[in-house]
């Protein structure tokens, strides 16, 4: 009998597996990479007297800056080398780039004494930044109690650029209503110093405020909340300047009532945790 043919089985080649990190992890730290581009880019419009693009390109920033650190959360992309990277980022962004920008707005009038005030807002930013990233290891306060959820100590470094900006976009509103003296008064050295100093004084207290991750929304409250988003949203296509104005102004009439909040939140974490003191306290 002869002997059957025999059959020969193609495998599919395999193609060789390319070590590495994926798209998706790489994704937050692109967005990191093109937030610190836009603060760059804010300086050397600046240093154009471009100012609406440079003020712009810091907001542009700072919504970046609040969406890398949510989609590497959602990718499972969280890594230390990016929350490094997203800190010397935000110290260019919010810490260099608006101190340099409101120096060559107003404050080079002053000379050497206007050149102050930013390198105290440059610096307390890097503090602010630094005791963020130490924090992130000591999620106890100094009494022993667990931080409460959704709060920041102090000013955030999106918020604290976007406050030493309020001259910038209160008067690039006046001018756009007419009112040219009262810009020209937003322009003066002696108010940007003093706000860039009380705000590099907010970066670097101990100040909670919300951070808006983690804040629940009453029932009743989600539909007026939503008619203001969109009025909001509104405001900031007819009259941007003046909408990013109002929202510094909101942000600091907040900050009150984030302390109460936190000082409730802490004050409940005690009375877990050790309820005969906190009775006998009472």
């Amino acid at each position: 009998m002869g002997q059957a043919p025999r059959r020969f089985r193609f495998t599919p080649r395999r193609r060789p597996r390319l070590h590495g990190l994926s798209f998706n992890r790489l994704l937050p730290n692109l967005l990191t990479m093109i937030g610190l581009c836009a603060g760059m880019t804010a300086i050397r419009f600046a240093i154009e007297d471009r100012w609406e693009p440079a003020v712009t390109l810091i907001v542009v920033a700072a919504f970046i800056d609040g969406l890398d650190g949510r989609l590497a959360r959602l990718l499972q992309a969280t890594s230390r080398f990016g929350a490094e990277f997203d800190s010397l980022s935000d110290f260019l962004c919010f810490g260099v780039a608006p101190a340099f920008i409101l120096y060559l707005w107003t404050l080079h009038d002053a000379r050497g004494l206007g050149f102050i005030p930013c390198l105290l807002f440059a610096a307390c930013m890097a503090l602010r930044l630094a005791r963020f990233n130490a924090a992130i290891d000591a999620p106890l306060t100094p009494g022993g109690v667990p931080r409460p959820a959704g709060f920041f100590t102090g000013v955030p470094a999106p918020a604290g650029a976007g406050l030493a900006l309020f001259p910038i976009f209160t008067a690039l509103t006046l001018d756009g209503w007419g009112l040219h003296g009262l810009a020209g008064a937003m322009r003066h050295p002696v108010f940007s110093a003093v706000l860039l100093v009380g705000i590099a004084a907010l970066l670097v207290s101990t100040l909670p405020t919300w951070s808006f991750k983690k804040v629940k929304i009453p029932r009743e409250a989600v539909l007026p909340l939503m008619l203001g988003a969109a009025a909001y949203a509104a405001l900031l296509v007819a009259e941007p300047w003046a909408a990013l104005a109002a929202a510094g102004l909101l942000y600091m009439g907040m900050i009150p009532f984030s302390l109460h909040s936190y000082r409730q939140k802490l004050a409940a974490a005690r009375l877990a945790m050790d309820p005969e003191e906190s009775s006998a306290a009472t």
